[in-house]
């Protein structure tokens, strides 16, 4: 796949909260290397090792209690390496206002942590009082925009800072949708001034899954807003009429595709902090390690010949 260009320019990670001052500042930017999400049990494994990652990743509905050994796990984890705080309950693109006391609770942890990036999904997963263990898709209109944009001013208004949000993976598309979701994720950052998480094993899933091409995705994408990428593995199915359907099933190596994507992305738009996903049949530590690695070479590669594109253009 041969490189194609894509919009330049990379925004810094978000500077840390003003008046905080458990960490050290340099403990609280997150560098545009390879990172990993953390997992309890590989605490220790991670302690000994000798080639660190980047940074850190958590859930933040996983540590939403007071104390306990996730709590005394990620304090360890936090006094050596950046962490980045990623929600995944917060209902961004529901219809209702957010719920207030999750989102004190989110509150509460970054400024616990001091997270060098905080992000959401640009997906909806409550109704009423029903709470879904899932990340549901929503149409692309300008009412659905409104609830968004409503959404992120108020989770930004009450973390006191920006936040970066994830393009999803679909699964179905709607109908009554009046613009594509490179446009609606656009219109977002116009309006309230957030970054951008781009999942690129998302935008593989859902080119697959709807027949679309993920490099005109990424060529529309808004690249310039991108704060952080995901790369994560996932799992190929068939659907009732014997097409293929990947799912974000996150339990799996990056594949090979979507590395390629990747490099194409960093190499054009510069390093971006990169987090290497792996929730579910978690292995161990020095095969995430190992993806995490992978994904840094590919970094160096870019930031070489992004250096060196910047220098020729200076020079013409």
């Amino acid at each position: 796949m041969s490189p194609t260009p894509l919009a330049q320019g990379r925004p810094t990670a978000a500077p840390r909260p003003v008046g905080t001052t458990r960490f050290a500042a340099t403990l609280s930017r997150i560098p545009a290397s390879a990172g990993a999400g953390f997992k309890h049990e590989h605490l220790e494994s991670i302690l000994e090792d000798h080639e660190p990652v980047g940074f850190f990743e958590v859930h933040a509905e996983n540590y939403m209690g007071d104390g306990g050994f996730p709590h005394r796990a990620l304090e360890r984890i936090r006094q050596d390496y950046p962490l980045s705080v990623h929600g995944v309950c917060m209902s961004i693109g529901g219809p209702q206002p957010l719920a207030e006391d999750h989102l004190a609770r989110f509150k509460a942890l970054v400024d616990r942590y001091e997270p060098g990036l905080v992000s959401e999904h640009l997906a909806w997963s409550t109704h009423d009082e029903v709470f879904m263990n899932d990340l549901l898709p929503l149409p692309y209109t300008e009412q659905t925009l409104r609830h968004v944009c409503d959404h992120i001013d108020r989770m930004q208004e009450v973390i006191g800072r920006q936040m970066l949000l994830e393009n999803p993976s679909t699964y179905v598309v709607f109908d009554n949708s009046t613009m594509s979701e490179t446009d609606f994720i656009r219109e977002i950052v116009r309006r309230t001034g957030c970054g951008l998480l781009l999942d690129v094993n998302n935008v593989f899933v859902s080119a697959t899954n709807h027949g679309f091409s993920p490099m005109s995705y990424l060529m529309d994408y808004p690249m310039e807003h991108v704060g952080e990428i995901h790369l994560a593995g996932h799992a190929e199915q068939e659907d009732d009429e014997g097409d293929t359907l990947l799912i974000d099933s996150h339990n799996a190596p990056v594949a090979d595709a979507v590395w390629d994507l990747y490099a194409i992305v960093v190499k054009q738009a510069g390093p971006i902090p990169t987090l290497i996903e792996w929730d579910a049949d978690i292995p161990d530590w020095p095969v995430l390690r190992a993806e995490a690695a992978a994904a840094d070479r590919i970094l160096d590669d870019a930031a070489l010949s992004f250096m060196m594109g910047k220098s020729h253009a200076a020079r013409a």
